[in-house]
């Protein structure tokens, strides 16, 4: 099965992101296995980056890919022999360039900006409608 990781700057503060995070979490065990490692705000990133994952830092300079294109991303990655995805989040003023020279993909969700906590959240339902489009589910319907 799939690991999907996600390296985060800091931790969430407000409950309902937690409840949030939580829901998606829960439903992501269906087709993958999650880990959230948050590190604390300044800390270096670089050290956690396994080389061995197929490593995705997200960017407002990144590539924008729609909810299918996403999902072929992950079956791309899956069936490619890795074995781990890290999605990674940096702070509110965004992640140093060495972490992002670091991953296999840059990835932009908008061209807007979104609170790095709130992004935590919109990823890990993105992730999971990605998981229910690969499977064919009616989720993204």
């Amino acid at each position: 099965m799939l690991t999907v990781k996600v390296l985060c700057a800091g931790n969430l503060k407000e409950s309902y992101l937690r409840q949030a995070c939580a829901e998606y979490g829960k439903r992501l065990t269906a087709y993958a296995n999650i880990k959230i490692k948050e590190l604390k705000e300044g800390a270096p990133m670089l050290p956690h980056i396994d080389k061995s994952a197929y490593n995705i830092a997200l960017c407002i300079e990144g590539k924008e890919l729609s909810s299918p294109e996403l999902a072929g991303l992950i079956e791309n990655i899956a069936v490619s022999g890795k074995s781990e995805i890290c999605f990674i989040i940096g702070e509110s003023q965004g992640l140093p360039e060495s972490v992002k020279s670091a991953c296999d993909l840059r990835l932009s969700f908008s061209k807007m900006t979104f609170p790095h906590q709130l992004m935590r959240v919109i990823l890990l339902e993105q992730v999971y409608r990605a998981f229910t489009i690969i499977k064919g589910g009616k989720y993204h319907k």
